[in-house]
């Protein structure tokens, strides 16, 4: 009898502080309040203190193991070492492209892939950026994202860092899908530690940035990394460029002339019909009308002009600039 009422008392103990935990948590992580409160940041208190947690693990642990590789290290061997995470990194991007349906970026992964694997040595060379196949950035977070699941709030993962409820389940594809996952552990995990460590050596000069110039660097990471997952859901928006109209440019054989051109010769997106000043250097000399070889045509006889005073622009050997909007004074 005694000893089922220490069991039960026990049960108790252990419900109650599990009770307090979880009443704990909550009131941690609840809701910000004021002003300045971020509507897609419900969970900041409890996301500050993780982001504190994680900042003083990277500043004593982290960045000094990260500083001692580059300075010990050749460039050579640190390029290799993240060219081959990088080779591995394009499986995932491979899949979650061929989820998404962009056949062209995922045939563009397979043959990365294939030619960094073959004739990278494994990956430890990159041949395929070189030869024109882009490197793409993909994980499951996007692909969820691409078909309408929004990214939910804001959340900061203990070592991991900045993520969303979304990005969370990242891991669920991309670690499958990676070739490490499949090798045992004597591998698997010296393997991750190296990995780890080649690209917290590549943000060295990010968060050295990122202390000297943020005045809040949990606000600032967060607003990074919510427009940079935005940014890659969403491919940056319009990607053209306005039109900067060349005066020299002359349209290819067979194609239309652009709207309001001018006749052959003329400039047609040039300064003066856009009303702008035209630069106009007396030192330049003027090219021959008949081609390559040809003479220029004698100039017409005139009256003779007057010289310019030395003082002038003209004079001084100094380019002109005349604006076509100014009146002639009468």
């Amino acid at each position: 009898m005694k000893w089922g009422s220490t069991a039960l008392t026990a049960r108790a103990v252990r419900k109650i502080g599990v009770s307090l935990a979880i009443a704990g948590a909550l009131a941690t992580a609840g809701c910000a309040t004021g002003p300045d409160r971020n509507p897609k940041d419900p969970l900041e208190p409890m996301n500050r203190k993780i982001f504190t947690f994680n900042d003083t693990l990277d500043t004593y642990v982290a960045k000094p193991v990260a500083q001692f590789y580059v300075d010990y290290t050749p460039s050579p061997f640190r390029t290799a070492v993240s060219n081959f995470f990088s080779n591995l990194g394009d499986f995932s991007n491979f899949a979650n492209n061929l989820l998404q349906l962009k056949i062209t970026d995922a045939t563009q992964d397979l043959m990365r892939i294939a030619m960094n694997s073959v004739f990278g040595i494994g990956g430890l060379i990159d041949i395929a950026s070189p030869a024109g196949l882009p490197k793409h950035h993909q994980d499951f977070g996007l692909t969820l994202g691409h078909y309408g699941m929004p990214s939910g709030p804001y959340l900061v993962l203990p070592l991991l860092g900045p993520s969303s409820f979304r990005d969370s389940t990242t891991w669920l594809v991309d670690w499958r899908v990676n070739p490490l996952s499949y090798s045992g552990p004597e591998i698997l995990w010296p393997l991750f530690g190296v990995n780890f460590v080649s690209a917290r050596a590549d943000l060295i000069g990010a968060t050295d940035l990122l202390s000297a110039a943020a005045l809040d660097k949990y606000a600032f990471v967060r607003d990074a990394y919510t427009q940079r997952r935005q940014y890659l859901l969403t491919g940056g928006g319009a990607d053209t460029l306005p039109d900067y109209g060349d005066e020299g440019a002359s349209a290819p054989e067979g194609a239309s002339a652009p709207e309001g051109a001018s006749a052959p010769g003329g400039s047609g997106g040039g300064s003066k019909e856009q009303g702008l000043p035209t630069y106009d250097d007396p030192g330049a000399a003027a090219s021959p009308a008949g081609g390559v070889g040809g003479k220029a045509p004698a100039p017409a006889e005139s009256t003779p002009k007057a010289q310019p005073s030395p003082s002038s622009s003209k004079g001084q050997g100094l380019p002109q600039y005349d604006d076509p909007a100014a009146q002639p004074a009468k």
